[in-house]
């Protein structure tokens, strides 16, 4: 019988999973809503961020990953302090093993084939992150030769996420969801969301809202936007995010509105979410108010109110 080393999984949140909101899945209804057992911020280093991965929730494009440099690895430093040109917030989640079907789910991957990535890892002697970075190095991380090679040992693909390793400064390395590219999901008969819907790059909320090539709910959208740029109120940097800052364009009204609706409970729905109790949570994260970008957004939202 294999050893059961990966008893935990690390895990990466670079959109939804940056909020409390976005964690527990409130605008869902609490469907695939994920737990963890603690929690840390992040920066992310040769990598952008966008809307590019059409949603199996709704009809609206949810966030994905491409690396800068695609000869090098999408890697993380931890902490909130560290920083870098180019670089962004995320968030390190520590998940139990028994969350893993929840994950996969939530990120369109079939549950049982997850299972099996767990378990070849365990049966390798190496956690999931480092397995799947074994592969990474064979593939020159050359994303495609990367799920290729996935696809051939577990004869499976996801047309949605999946999932990559992505080392961290201090020697651990983490796993991240990542589209199933534009360019091919590892298995020629498995067509991925993004060429399916012809999303071949990735866009902030402004374009995104006006893409013809599938149909996008407004609110929908601007509901799962503001689930990622709620990390703000943690201090987690998403100025990447607002590249189109128009505070008199329609969406950026509609957004600021619901911020300020989602933003009194952020911090006690984040708590619950990550499993922290304050003290550790003000330890780890910026509490003196929430990240510039985001303050940006609230302070007209206040202002209509009154």
């Amino acid at each position: 019988m294999a050893n059961r080393l990966n008893e935990t999984i690390l895990y990466l949140g670079y959109g939804s999973l940056l909020s409390g909101y976005g964690l527990l899945a409130e605008r869902r209804g609490g469907r695939n809503r994920l737990i963890a057992i603690d929690a840390e911020p992040a920066v992310v280093l040769n990598a952008q961020r966008g809307l590019g991965k059409p949603s199996s929730h709704g009809s609206y494009l949810a966030m994905d990953l491409e690396p800068r440099d695609r000869t090098a690895p999408i890697t993380a430093r931890a902490g909130l302090a560290a920083s870098a040109p180019g670089s962004f917030g995320a968030l390190l989640l520590t998940y139990d093993r028994a969350s893993a079907p929840l994950i996969a789910q939530r990120e369109e991957y079939d549950p049982e084939h997850f299972l099996r990535l767990i378990d070849h890892a365990d049966r390798a002697g190496k956690s999931l992150g480092q397995f799947l970075m074994d592969f990474a190095l064979d593939a020159n991380f050359d994303f495609l030769e990367y799920r290729r090679s996935l696809w051939r040992l577990l004869g499976y693909t996801s047309p949605g996420y999946v999932f990559h390793p992505v080392p961290i400064e201090d020697g651990r390395i983490a796993i991240v969801a990542i589209g199933s590219g534009y360019e091919g999901s590892g298995d020629p008969s498995v067509v991925s969301r993004r060429r399916e819907c012809g999303i071949d790059r990735l866009y902030p909320l402004g374009s995104a809202l006006k893409i013809s090539s599938l149909p996008i709910d407004r609110e929908g959208q601007i509901g799962y936007f503001a689930e990622c740029i709620l990390g703000g109120i943690h201090g987690l940097a998403v100025a990447d995010l607002l590249g189109e800052l128009d505070l008199e364009a329609s969406w950026s009204r509609d957004l600021a509105l619901r911020l300020s609706e989602s933003a009194g409970h952020e911090t006690e729905r984040f708590i619950r979410a990550t499993s922290m109790d304050l003290r550790r949570y003000r330890d780890r994260f910026a509490v003196e108010g929430p990240h510039p970008a985001v303050a940006a957004f609230l302070a007209p939202a206040s202002q209509n109110e009154a």
